[in-house]
C-alpha cells in the first residue's frame, strides 16, 4: 500500500462520534494521512482543505470483517478488478477498512481470491476504495448441516496441506472453521500462530465443541443466531438431554465476541437489543456480510464466483433462495449503524463503536484505526444528521463516486 501525500485537511463544524460521548462543534485536523488534532476551534494550517460538515456528525471510518462483495463483484471472482470494484463501493458506504471473506469453494478458487487480494492490497491507493486490513478465511470449512447459502460443493473439512499454502504470509487475518470438524483443532493451532482472530461459524457445535475450540484459541462467533448451533438443533444431532449450543457458550463466556447483521431483515429489533444487551459494545461488532447484489438493482445474481457459484435472489432488502431462507446482505455499513441506532437501546457512540472500535480491537487494528483519536490513520466520515455518509476520507484522501 502506498502512503498517500495529501494537504492537510480540516474537517469542522460537525458533532463528533468518540467512542463513548459525543461533542458537538467539533473539528479533526489530519495531516501525512494521520490525525492530528481532535478537538474544538482547531485552526487550519497553510495550504489546508477545509471541510464543512454543515452541522452534521464527524466519524471515524467503519471497519467490516464480514463482507464477500458489492455492486456486482464477489471478492470470489478471483480479480482485481472485482476486488476494487467491491472496494469502492463500500468505501462509499462509509467502510475504510476491510477484511474481503471467501467462502466455499475449489482449492483454485480461493486461491485466486487471494492472490488478487494481496495484488489489490499491494497496489491500494485511497482512491480505490476501502484498504484490505486482510483477508477472512471464512469457506470452505463448514459444517455439512450448516452450510446456508454457499456452495455445498465447495464445502471440505480441514487439510492442513490446503491451509498451509493459505497461511503463508500475513494477508489472513481471520480464519473460520466449524468447530466439530476433524482437523478443527489442528487449523485453530496454525492460525492462532498467525496471530489471527479464530472464529467458529457455520456450524452445529455443542457446548463441549466449543470449549475445546476455545482452548485452541477461537475467540469469535461468526453472525450470531445465522447458520449456529441451538439447543433445538443438537437436539437432532445428539438427541437428549438437550444440550447447549454456540448461543449458550458465547453468552457465558466473557472473553467471546459476536457480531450482527444489522439490516432489518436478519434479526428483529429484539434479537439485536438482546444481543447488545448480553455481549456489551465491546465484544459485540456489526457487520454487512453483504453480496453482490449491494447497490444493484433487484434480480437473480451468484454468491461466490461468478463462474459457477450458486444463485440467489435480491428484492432490493436482502438476499434469499426462494424456499429455503436468507442469502445474506444487501446493505452497508451504514445501514447497519442506522438500524442499530433506531431499533435497539445502544446510543450513536455505541453503535459506532460497533462497527468501528470494537472490530479494530478483535483484530488487533486499536492502535491505528478503529477512533478518531491523535495518531492514528485519518479515516474520517462526515455524516448528514440522518447517518447517511456525505463524505469518505481514507488515510486523508477523499473517495470520490466515479
Amino acid at each position: 500500500m502506498k502512503t498517500p501525500n495529501a494537504p492537510p485537511l480540516l474537517i469542522q463544524n460537525g458533532t463528533l462520534i468518540l467512542p463513548d460521548k459525543l461533542i458537538e462543534g467539533g473539528a479533526v485536523l489530519c495531516e501525512r494521512g494521520k490525525i492530528k488534532e481532535v478537538g474544538e476551534d482547531l485552526a487550519a494550517p497553510k495550504n489546508a482543505v477545509v471541510i464543512d460538515a454543515k452541522g452534521g456528525y464527524i466519524s471515524p471510518g467503519f471497519i467490516d470483517i464480514h463482507v464477500h462483495g458489492g455492486a456486482g463483484a464477489d471478492f470470489m471472482d478471483g480479480t482485481v478488478p472485482a476486488v476494487r470494484t467491491a472496494l469502492k463501493a463500500h468505501a462509499l458506504h462509509g467502510t475504510t477498512s476491510i477484511f474481503p471473506t471467501t467462502t466455499t469453494g475449489a482449492p483454485v478458487q480461493i486461491m485466486a481470491m487471494l492472490i488478487a487480494c494481496r495484488e489489490a492490497k499491494r497496489s491500494w491507493v485511497p482512491e480505490h476504495g476501502s484498504r484490505i486490513a486482510g483477508v477472512h478465511l471464512y469457506g470452505p470449512y463448514f459444517a455439512a448441516d450448516k452450510v446456508g447459502c454457499h456452495s455445498r460443493e465447495g464445502r471440505r473439512e480441514p487439510d492442513p496441506e490446503e491451509y498451509a499454502r493459505w497461511f503463508r504470509d500475513d494477508l489472513v487475518r481471520i480464519a473460520t472453521c466449524a468447530a466439530e470438524l476433524p482437523g478443527a483443532h489442528e487449523f485453530y493451532q496454525m492460525a492462532r500462530k498467525q496471530r489471527c482472530l479464530i472464529t467458529c461459524g457455520h456450524s452445529n457445535a455443542n457446548w463441549e465443541e466449543m470449549e475445546s475450540a476455545y482452548k485452541a484459541g477461537m475467540r469469535h462467533v461468526d453472525h450470531f443466531w445465522c447458520a449456529m448451533s441451538s439447543v433445538a438443533s443438537l437436539r437432532t444431532r445428539f438427541g437428549t438431554p438437550m444440550q447447549a449450543s454456540m448461543e449458550q457458550f458465547v453468552l457465558a463466556t466473557a472473553e467471546m465476541s459476536t457480531e450482527v447483521i444489522a439490516d432489518g431483515m436478519h434479526l428483529a429489533p429484539e434479537l439485536l437489543d438482546f444481543a447488545f444487551r448480553m455481549k456489551g459494545v465491546q465484544r459485540l461488532c456489526l457487520v454487512t456480510d453483504s453480496n453482490r447484489a449491494m447497490d444493484m438493482p433487484p434480480g437473480r445474481y451468484r454468491f461466490g464466483s461468478e463462474d459457477d457459484g450458486d444463485f440467489f435472489e435480491s428484492d432490493g432488502r436482502v438476499g434469499f433462495v426462494p424456499g429455503q431462507g436468507l442469502a445474506s446482505s444487501v446493505m452497508g455499513l451504514d445501514h447497519m449503524v442506522r438500524h442499530m441506532k433506531k431499533s435497539t437501546s445502544a446510543t450513536l457512540p455505541d453503535a459506532v463503536r460497533m462497527a468501528s472500535l470494537t472490530p479494530a480491537e478483535r483484530t488487533g487494528m486499536a492502535k491505528t484505526c478503529g477512533s478518531l483519536e491523535k495518531g492514528k490513520l485519518a479515516d474520517v466520515l462526515v455524516l448528514n444528521r440522518r447517518l447517511e455518509v456525505q463524505r469518505t476520507f481514507i488515510s486523508g484522501v477523499e473517495v470520490l463516486h466515479d
